[in-house]
C-alpha cells in the first residue's frame, strides 16, 4: 500500500521564532517562503519528514527580500530587509504566486507523527542534542509549546530501519518560556538555564515556540 506523502503546517509564535529556527547557529541560513494562507501572507519555512513536509510559518510582518538575524551586544535582533550589506545572517525570501509544493495539505492521518518520551530533566533534554555520529553537524533546535494549559519542550529524534520513526523527547516546564535559548556548560557540572543572553564559554540551544499544540506530536488534549 502506497504511503500517502503530505504537508502538515504549523504556526509559530511570533515572526523572531521562524527568524531564530531558519538562521540561529546555521551555518547556511534556511530559505523562506513567502506565500498566501487563508486569505493571509505567511512567511514559512520547513523541515523535512520521511513521508511529511513540516512547514514552519507565521504572519509575514512586511514585505523584504530577507530575514536578518544578527547578535548584537549579546542579544538577538530579528527583521526583514532589502539588502544584504550589513553583517548578519540572511535567509532568503522567495515570494511565490502558487502553492511550494504539490504535496496535499491535509490528510486523515500523519504518517510521520512523532512519539512521546519524556526526559527527566532539562539538562538530560540537553545532552540528548548531541549526535555522535554526526558531530559537526549537530542540530541544536528545542520546540516549546502548549499541552493541558501547561508548557513543555522537546527535541526531536529519529530511528531509522524498514521505515522511518519519530520521538519527540520532552521536558514538562514550569511555565511558557519567556527566554528565547538554553544555556549549557556541561563541562563544568552546571546545570542548564534560560536565557536571552549570550556569554563566552556556553553552549546554546534556541527554543522555537509553536502557538498551539498540534497532533503530529502525539499528545492528546
Amino acid at each position: 500500500m502506497a504511503i500517502i506523502q503530505s504537508e502538515c503546517l504549523i504556526e509559530l509564535s511570533s515572526f523572531n521564532d521562524l527568524a531564530r529556527y531558519s538562521c540561529a547557529f546555521r551555518e547556511y541560513p534556511q530559505r523562506i517562503y513567502s506565500h498566501e494562507l487563508d486569505g493571509s501572507r505567511i512567511l514559512s519555512s520547513s523541515l523535512t519528514l520521511a513521508n511529511t513536509l513540516l512547514i514552519f510559518y507565521t504572519k509575514m510582518p512586511k514585505s523584504g527580500r530577507y530575514v536578518s538575524y544578527q547578535v548584537t551586544a549579546g542579544k538577538e535582533i530579528c527583521d526583514i530587509v532589502d539588502s544584504t550589506k550589513n553583517i548578519s545572517h540572511y535567509a532568503p525570501i522567495v515570494h511565490m504566486e502558487s502553492k511550494i509544493s504539490s504535496l496535499p495539505t491535509k490528510s486523515k492521518k500523519i504518517v510521520d507523527q512523532f512519539h512521546p518520551i519524556k526526559i527527566n530533566d532539562l539538562g538530560s533534554l540537553a545532552r540528548l542534542t548531541y549526535d555522535p555520529e554526526f558531530p559537526d553537524e549537530q542540530n541544536l533546535t528545542l520546540y516549546a509549546l502548549p499541552l493541558n494549559k501547561s508548557w513543555i519542550m522537546g527535541y526531536i529524534t529519529s530511528l531509522d530501519m524498514d521505515d522511518v520513526f519519530y520521538n519527540f523527547n520532552y521536558v514538562e516546564l514550569d511555565s511558557e518560556p519567556s527566554k528565547h535559548f538554553v544555556k549549557y556548560q556541561g563541562n563544568h557540572g552546571q546545570d542548564p538555564e534560560f536565557s536571552d543572553n549570550f556569554d563566552h564559554g556556553y553552549s546554546y540551544l534556541p527554543i522555537i515556540k509553536i502557538k498551539n499544540n498540534h497532533s503530529i506530536f502525539g499528545f492528546d488534549e
